[in-house]
């Protein structure tokens, strides 16, 4: 397997997007909602980093089932989140690909009564984006190519990786 990103160099991108949002912030008391499952491990990250008043949560929100690399209906659930009326909402993903989930999530949580939300993602895909949406915090900037590791899997396997990887056919 190919190594795109090592985990040294996601283990430094990440405390310096912690140092950024930590600065943002500024203190605000902040809900921390991550995207499951591949969020994991970059949210877990990002949290022990930041020295702010926060309270952690997470969703669901999956378009990818199965064996699958092409996004079908996507599916929101949201039974883990607490009572986000009236927070500032900081959310993160592992991956911009299409833009379609992440903007439906921050609609959804903006409905609930989220007074701001703000977005990191770990990783945005070039030349796959479909809708406009732009993060406010992007950790790697990659190619488009399937890549697993740090979180992110295919057909659930690979999220135990330290580093980001291409995977290639028959691996």
């Amino acid at each position: 397997m190919e190594v795109l990103l090592t985990a040294e160099r996601i283990h430094a991108r990440v405390t310096e997007l912690a140092d950024e949002i930590a600065r943002d912030l500024d203190g605000r008391p902040v809900t921390v909602v991550g995207i499951l499952t591949g969020c994991l491990m970059f949210t877990a990250d990002v949290i022990r980093r930041i020295d702010l008043p926060l309270r952690v949560a997470f969703i669901t929100a999956s378009s990818y089932r199965g064996e699958t690399t092409v996004p079908g209906l996507l599916e929101i659930r949201d039974e883990l989140l607490p009572d986000i009326a009236g927070r500032h909402i900081l959310l993160l993903d592992d991956i911009l690909d299409t833009g379609k989930t992440l903007t439906r999530v921050v609609a959804h949580l903006i409905d609930r009564g989220a007074v701001s939300v703000k977005v990191g993602v770990l990783l945005r895909k070039t030349g796959r984006q479909e809708v406009p949406f732009e993060p406010d915090y992007v950790g790697f900037t990659i190619p488009d190519k399937f890549v697993v590791g740090y979180g992110l899997d295919f057909n659930d396997e690979y999220r135990h990786l330290p580093f980001i990887g291409v995977l290639s056919a028959g691996e």
